[in-house]
C-alpha cells in the first residue's frame, strides 16, 4: 500500500506545479516521462518553502517555516513523510543522491526572507540568489544527468547560471510586490524609490550575461531535458525583452507577462528547432 501513498504524493507535486505555475508546468511537459516526475516533486518542495515566507501573512511564519524545516530533516532520514510533497520530495533526493548541502542552502535562502528585506552587498546578494536558485539548477541536473557525474560537473555551472537568470528576471517582473507588499529589496545599491533606466539596464545586462553563459550548457544537456529546459530559457528570455522595453518606471506599476499566443508561438518555434538539432 505504500506504493499507492507515494502515488498520491506524486499526484500533489504535479498538482501544485500546475496551480502554481502554470509556465513551468508546461516545460516541465516538455520533459522526457522518465524525469517528468522527479522535477514535479523539486518543484513542489521549493514552492512550499517559498509560500510559507511569501504568502501566510496571517499565520505565524517563524513556526510554520520550522514546522516545514523539521518535517524535511524526517522525511530525508526516514525516507518517509506524512506530508506528500515532502514524501515525494525525499524520494527524488535519494534516487537521486541529491546532497544535503544544495537542500540546506536553499533552506538558509528562504529563512532569510523571514527577516531580511534589504540586501546591501553584491556578496549578500549572490548567496541568497545561490540558495534560492542556482541550487535549484542543480537539483534538476542531478536528475536531468541520472548519476553521470562528468557530465554533471561539465554543466553545472551552466545550470547555476541559468537558475540565477530565472530569479533575476522574477525579481524584476514583481518589484512591486517584493518592494512594496513584502518591503523587499534584492538588487544591491539600487535605489527601488528611484529605479532610473540606467540602473534597470545594468540589472538586464547582467542577466543577459547569465542568460549567455546558461545556453551553452544547454546545447549539452542529455536529450530527455533539452527541450524542456530550452522552453523554459527561451520564455524567460521573452520576459526579459518584454522588462526591457518596459519604462524603468513603469516596471512597478504592472507585472509583466507573456501572452497565451505568445507561449504557444514560442513552444512551437523551440519544437521546431529542437527537431532539427539546432539547439
Amino acid at each position: 500500500m505504500k506504493a499507492l501513498f507515494d502515488k498520491v504524493s506524486n499526484d500533489c507535486s504535479v498538482k501544485v506545479t500546475k496551480a502554481y505555475s502554470t509556465s513551468f508546468s508546461s516545460a516541465v511537459k516538455m520533459l522526457a516521462p522518465s524525469i517528468r516526475q522527479d522535477i514535479y516533486n523539486i518543484y513542489g518542495f521549493v514552492r512550499f518553502a517559498d509560500e510559507i515566507v511569501d504568502s501566510f501573512h496571517d499565520y505565524d511564519k517563524e513556526f510554520l517555516f520550522s514546522k516545514f524545516e523539521q518535517d524535511l530533516v524526517d522525511a530525508l532520514e526516514h525516507k518517509i513523510s506524512l506530508n506528500p510533497i515532502l514524501n515525494s520530495f525525499q524520494h527524488t533526493v535519494n534516487k537521486y543522491n541529491i546532497p544535503q548541502e544544495m537542500i540546506d542552502a536553499f533552506m538558509k535562502s528562504m529563512k532569510l526572507d523571514l527577516s531580511k528585506s534589504e540586501y546591501k552587498t553584491t556578496e549578500e546578494y549572490q548567496e541568497y540568489i545561490y540558495g534560492s536558485a542556482d541550487v535549484v539548477g542543480l537539483m534538476c541536473l542531478k536528475v536531468f544527468v541520472n548519476g553521470n557525474e562528468e557530465k554533471y560537473n561539465e554543466l553545472k555551472d551552466s545550470a547555476m547560471r541559468l537558475g540565477s537568470a530565472f530569479q533575476k528576471v522574477n525579481f524584476l517582473r514583481d518589484l512591486k510586490a517584493d518592494f512594496e507588499e513584502l518591503s523587499r529589496t534584492y538588487f544591491p545599491n539600487t535605489d527601488l524609490n528611484h529605479l532610473d533606466e540606467k540602473s534597470k539596464q545594468e540589472i538586464i545586462a547582467d542577466i543577459e550575461s547569465d542568460f549567455e553563459a546558461a545556453y551553452e550548457g544547454i546545447k549539452n544537456l542529455p536529450l530527455e531535458a533539452k527541450f524542456g529546459v530550452y522552453t523554459a530559457y527561451r520564455y524567460y528570455k521573452k520576459l526579459l525583452k518584454k522588462l526591457q522595453k518596459t519604462p524603468s518606471l513603469e516596471i512597478k506599476n504592472t507585472r509583466i507577462r507573456v501572452s497565451d499566443y505568445q507561449k504557444v508561438e514560442l513552444l512551437a518555434r523551440c519544437y521546431v528547432k529542437y527537431r532539427l538539432n539546432i539547439i
